[in-house]
């Protein structure tokens, strides 16, 4: 396949999985979401969608980085099926926080998130530095997220 193919299919795989996820997103952010307590660092409603829509792109990017080493290299598979779990692990935290709305199950899934994160950053890392370093932003943010999920779990007990 060529190298343009595996661009397109990389970066549109996690662009349609945070697409699928703000479904159960958007209606929990009209209804239920204004009603909870939220701590001073919670950013604006704007932020959000230009910050996830930038680090999908950059997941897809460090996923064709990896990719494009092709199957044979030693990690690659492994690699690549960690990214596919941590991008799932991503679009169900939006159905555990918004659709069902349960902040407490979204911390500790979010956890599962974050660890799985580190560990696809790691096996990125260890088959193109690039692709580990695009990962750094999306970490950064997780991070930021997991705090702000867990002070909002708190605030509404």
């Amino acid at each position: 396949m060529r190298d343009s193919i595996k661009f397109v299919i990389a970066v549109a795989f996690p662009l349609v999985v945070g697409g699928l996820s703000g479904f159960s997103t958007s209606r929990g952010v009209e209804t239920w979401y204004p009603t909870l307590a939220k701590p001073s660092f919670n950013p604006p409603s704007w932020v959000f969608g230009p910050v996830w829509t930038t680090l999908y792109i950059l997941m897809g990017i460090a996923a064709f980085f990896v990719w494009r080493k092709g199957f044979a290299r030693e990690g690659v598979k492994f690699a690549l099926s960690l990214f596919v779990v941590q991008l799932s692990l991503n679009g169900l935290w939006s159905i555990v926080f918004f659709g069902l709305q349960w902040p407490g199950w979204a911390v500790v899934e979010i956890a599962l998130l974050w660890l799985t994160i580190v560990a696809t950053l790691i096996a990125f890392w260890r088959v193109t530095t690039a692709a580990g370093w695009l990962l750094v932003p999306y970490l950064a943010w997780v991070s930021f997220a997991a705090v702000l999920n867990g002070s909002i779990w708190m605030l509404n007990r």
